[in-house]
């Protein structure tokens, strides 16, 4: 975002029906206006305080003698619904016995249930556990959220991954759950082969669209072309704009020989459908490929877009990691917070809250599923990628990258992403705070820290965040 006040900030996403974008440019004046009325949260922005401080430190919030890196210390614990299904525990039941095996004494080891309505606070207040504080007897530091967001809310594990490294499995049938867990088991036992030491980047760029022109000069190039692949001695491959069609996509998931990733980068606009439509569910959040002819050339037809249904039985993901860089790519929220004016009721997204349907299929393959995903939840903003004055913010991208192409557990993947969400939300506070009392704050800087905000405030992780990516040694 530049300077600018006048300047026009543009939102991932297309509306299917229409070609269009879902959500119409932005001035940053509009955007101001929309961060201006927020609603003031202090218990909430008091919290972000708190976890704020809490993820300064080396360990995360966790005691000094407790290593993050060692599950065996760190404690796992997987958190059911109060009513979820007895078939879907019992899905799950080879996980809970495999990292029963890792994990030091049962007490940190943990089986919890969330109850409808609860918000952070009282749930971890009913495990004897106060914000800012993490005792993994308790509440263990990994935590795998079960049924998010049929069940369980975006917006509660959302907060919760401020502190804890969270991760979300959601899917339509105990079967696929099952299947998520045989695949995670027999990729820690070994009895899967490692997956070679490729790294692939797809991105769209269109001439007439500043929302992938921002991704993929901005993102996806000092990425793939930076030194981040020799610092995790990994081979990169950068697939972008005229080489990122569908059919190319399809064809890098399918590879066995040594060119198939282990983690695939994606970024692209998003697929968005309108409140009611068919194709809402299985479709939202896909990604739209190169192929796209622009905004004023009308629908969008379905050879236009990958979705979870375009991932064949044949598909070799086992042990995969994604990163999808695009408008509800992971998932959907009930309520639009962007698209309406300030002071209204925001409306429905959907008739109700759920997970998208790509990240499910990679996940829950029947061949083998994906180790994880990091998607976004809402609205991706390309903007909050690049800062006026300082350029692109790379760090946060480079840091998840790195440390899962290095074997860390992926859920401290989006540490950085959580810190941030925090500080900006403390930040963004207190300039509403500062306004309050009559201060003028330039419509540029209040626009930035709200588009920002509600950028890192997406990011989600798909799949255990104790699992690790296992990889090929380094010849």
């Amino acid at each position: 975002m530049s300077d600018g006040d006048d300047e026009v900030v543009y939102a991932n996403g297309i509306d299917a029906t229409t070609g269009e974008y879902l959500l119409r440019a932005m001035t940053t004046a509009e955007i101001a206006a929309a961060a201006r009325s927020e609603a003031s949260e202090p218990n909430r922005m008091g919290a972000f305080i708190k976890l704020t401080n809490a993820l300064t430190n080396d360990h995360l919030g966790l005691p000094f003698d407790v290593n993050p890196l060692d599950l065996a210390q760190a404690g796992w614990g997987l958190v059911f619904s109060a009513d979820e299904h007895p078939e879907v525990k019992a899905a799950l039941s080879t996980l809970l016995a495999w990292r029963s095996e890792q994990v030091s004494g049962a007490a940190r080891l943990k089986v919890l249930d969330y109850k409808s309505g609860e918000t952070r606070q009282r749930w971890l207040a009913r495990y004897g556990i106060a914000a800012g504080n993490i005792d993994p007897t308790r509440v263990p530091f990994y935590l795998l959220v079960v049924g998010c967001p049929s069940r369980i809310p975006f917006g509660f594990c959302r907060e919760l991954g401020v502190e804890y490294a969270v991760g979300l499995l959601s899917f339509d049938t105990p079967a696929e759950y099952a299947a998520y867990a045989a695949s995670l088991v027999a990729i820690e036992r070994k009895e899967i082969k490692p997956r070679s030491r490729q790294v692939t980047f797809f991105a769209t760029r269109h001439d007439f669209d500043q929302a992938t022109q921002l991704s993929a000069d901005r993102l996806v190039k000092p990425l793939s072309e930076g030194s981040l692949s020799g610092r995790v001695s990994c081979q990169f491959e950068k697939i972008v704009g005229e080489a990122a069609t569908h059919e190319v996509i399809a064809e890098v998931l399918v590879r066995r020989d040594e060119k198939a990733p282990a983690f695939l980068f994606t970024a692209s606009h998003g697929m968005g459908f309108p409140l009611g439509h068919a194709n809402q569910r299985p479709h939202q959040g896909s990604l739209l490929c190169q192929n796209w002819a622009g905004p004023q050339a009308g629908a969008i037809e379905r050879r236009q877009y990958f979705a979870g249904a375009d991932l064949p039985d044949a598909a070799n993901v086992a042990g995969l990691f994604a990163f999808i860089f695009a408008c509800f790519g992971g998932g959907t929220p009930l309520r639009d917070r962007f698209a309406h004016n300030p002071g209204t009721q925001p409306p429905a997204l959907a008739e109700a809250a759920f997970a998208a349907a790509l990240p499910q299929r990679l996940l829950g393959h029947p061949g083998g599923g994906a180790l994880g995903c990091i998607a976004h939840v809402d609205r991706v903003w390309s903007h909050s990628i690049v800062q006026a004055r300082a350029g692109p913010q790379l760090i946060p991208f480079e840091n998840a990258i790195g440390n899962i192409l290095s074997g860390k557990p992926i859920g401290l993947a989006l540490r950085d992403f959580n810190e941030r969400f925090a500080a900006l939300s403390v930040s963004l506070a207190g300039m509403l705070e500062q306004i309050e009392d009559g201060a003028h704050i330039p419509d540029v800087q209040l626009a930035a820290a709200w588009v920002q905000r509600n950028d890192a405030e997406g990011y989600a992780l798909f799949g255990d965040p104790a699992a690790r990516l296992q990889l090929q040694k380094v010849m």
